[in-house]
């Protein structure tokens, strides 16, 4: 919670402003982009202002004498100076650097308290409105000036305003300082609207800074952590195999054993050396994926590929796989390795089904140009607590499994710019689907 000091600035104004956020001068703004729209909307703006005067000078011929030539030439130029300065902001391409923007600043505030001075100089014990032409520098000071600047602006208009009442009858000073107080107050609304602006846009920024330091820092940490739990999990798996082929080597080597105990001792050491070449082969695959190579290839086919390898195994385990796919159906993806991804989830359904299921390998076009591939069983929902950590690899609660077959499906999945995600968890449907792209006619038209 941020705490508020008490302010020691004499201004009230600057009390306020520190209340609402302080902030010191700033001569432009720090985003090229938004400076280049806010300098294009004021000289807009301003050209339509010296516009509608000139237009104004020009009807007033029609109700009462002549204007005044010089009147005219002065907003002329004031004119041809504005169209020439919009023309060259919308043709500058280039990076317009700070020193640049301070300067423009201070061009834009000088051309418009020039053009209203001379003006309400040409006009001064006539009618005048030429102090109207002090509204857009006002504004300009407030979005990038500080407290000081602006009020000094805010006091050159005033200033103005009295001239032009100069001479006249008293309720036209009372008008020109009507008009002081509305300037003054429209100014230091706007600085410190402005102003509350820009510190909110600081503190968010300095937020957003934040968080991302502390994102960085968890993924950090969490990184670690994974390592540690991937060593762990790595040491475990390695050492029960390595452990069995020790004590059945030891035992298949002691003086006395029969002949019998003698072979049982080798097999169950070679099992385990197999199983132990297993997890080092599936852990390369996981930890140094393969680059895929991305062709065109038949969906069908594909699944039928992988329904066919797994079919032997179903067929033990007394579960029979279905395959629905369109024979036209055909996508743009590395199929040896999408063999791999979907075989490992096929396997884990039929391991999960009970005798007499059935596992549903589907294919369909997902109405955004790709293709989703559903791998469907009756045996959910899975349990909470292995949904969070199922695709962590070594992480497994199969009698015998090494915990790596959905950490490499989910690898080579990311690896064709997709993802498998847990689409269905509920009761006697769990659904594991991947998307990858669908083939396009036109690309074999290139």
């Amino acid at each position: 919670m941020t705490e508020h000091k008490p302010s020691d600035k004499l201004w009230a104004i600057s009390s306020l402003a520190s209340t609402m956020g302080e902030g010191g001068a700033d001569f432009a703004a720090d985003d090229q982009e938004s400076f280049r729209r806010q300098e294009f909307v004021f000289a807009s703006l301003n050209l339509l202002l010296i516009g509608a005067l000139l237009a104004l000078q020009a009807i007033s011929r029609f109700v009462r004498d002549r204007p005044s030539a010089s009147v005219i030439i002065v907003l002329a130029v004031g004119l041809t100076v504005q169209a020439a300065h919009l023309v060259w902001l919308r043709r500058k391409n280039a990076t317009i650097s700070r020193r640049t923007r301070r300067w423009l600043t201070f061009w834009s505030l000088g051309f418009n308290s020039t053009l209203a001075l001379v003006l309400t100089s040409l006009t001064v014990r006539g009618d005048t409105a030429y102090y109207a032409l002090m509204l857009l520098p006002i504004l300009e000071a407030s979005f990038r000036l500080g407290l000081g600047a602006t009020i000094a602006v805010i006091g050159l208009a005033d200033l103005i305003s009295f001239m032009g009442a100069y001479g006249l009858k008293f309720g036209e000073y009372i008008e020109a300082g009507a008009m002081s107080v509305i300037y003054s107050v429209m100014g230091v609304l706007v600085w410190l609207l402005v102003n509350n602006l820009r510190t909110r846009e600081a503190r968010f920024v300095h937020n957003l800074e934040e968080l991302d330091r502390t994102r960085q820092q968890l993924l950090s940490e969490e990184k670690l952590a994974a390592i540690g739990r991937l060593s762990r999990a790595i040491a475990h798996e390695i050492r029960n195999p390595v452990a069995m082929i020790s004590s059945s080597l030891a035992t298949a080597t002691r003086p006395g054993q029969n002949e019998t105990e003698r072979e049982e001792m080798f097999s169950i050491a070679a099992k385990e050396a197999q199983r132990l070449e297993r997890l080092t082969t599936d852990f390369l695959v996981y930890a140094r994926p393969r680059p895929v190579q991305i062709a065109r290839a038949n969906l069908a086919d594909t699944l039928n590929y992988v329904a066919t390898v797994a079919r032997a195994h179903a067929a033990n385990e007394g579960v029979t796989i279905d395959v629905a796919a369109d024979s036209a159906l055909e996508g743009e993806f590395d199929a040896t390795q999408m063999h791999q991804a979907l075989l490992n989830l096929v396997l884990n359904a039929i391991d999960a089904c009970n005798h007499g299921d059935l596992v549903k390998l589907n294919a369909q076009m997902n109405g955004n140009g790709k293709i989703r591939i559903d791998v469907v069983d009756p045996a959910g929902p899975i349990p909470a607590e292995i949904v969070a950590r199922i695709f962590e690899p070594l992480f497994t609660t199969k009698q015998g499994g090494n915990g790596l077959g959905l950490a490499i499906a989910r690898n080579i999945a990311r690896a064709h710019g997709s993802d498998i995600v847990l689409r269905i968890n509920e009761t006697q449907r769990v659904c594991f689907s991947v998307e990858i792209p669908a083939h396009s006619p036109n690309q074999s038209l290139r």
